[in-house]
């Protein structure tokens, strides 16, 4: 029988879980569903410039991940990418992916969107891990 883990990594991911009601991430046996992870930095503060924000996504997934006893990116198998200027962020996402996981590639849909839930926030990234046994 399997059960819900609810995980949040401390700092920013917990002051928008309570500030929001919602989870970072739930682990049901050994696959973690990641809720969309922003340009952030770990105080919760996220004005910064395109570049900025795609580095600090990638690293929130990272530290969400392993918060909840995954490895971090290279257990990610599936990722959702949500940007309000595609142009823009596409690119850097594609570098970061290159640069982060050199080896490996996950299934990947990118969405070009309005806007996102906190007004700064330019980029989200979304994914899904497998526990490596």
């Amino acid at each position: 029988m399997s059960t819900q883990l609810y995980v949040n990594e401390k700092g920013a991911g917990q002051i928008n879980s309570d500030s929001c009601h919602y989870s970072q991430c739930v682990v049901i046996g050994n696959v973690a569903e990641l809720s969309g992870q922003g340009g952030w930095d770990n105080d919760n503060n996220c004005d910064y410039d395109i570049e900025t924000q795609v580095k600090h996504a990638f690293e929130n997934v990272d530290r969400v991940l392993q918060a909840a006893g995954f490895r971090g990116w290279e257990d990610v198998y599936k990722l959702r990418s949500y940007h309000c200027n595609i142009a823009e962020s596409f690119p850097l996402v594609v570098e970061a992916l290159r640069k982060r996981i050199p080896g490996h590639r996950p299934v990947w849909t990118s969405i070009e969107v309005p806007r996102l839930a906190f007004p700064p926030m330019q980029l989200e990234l979304e994914v899904t891990a497998i526990k490596q046994k």
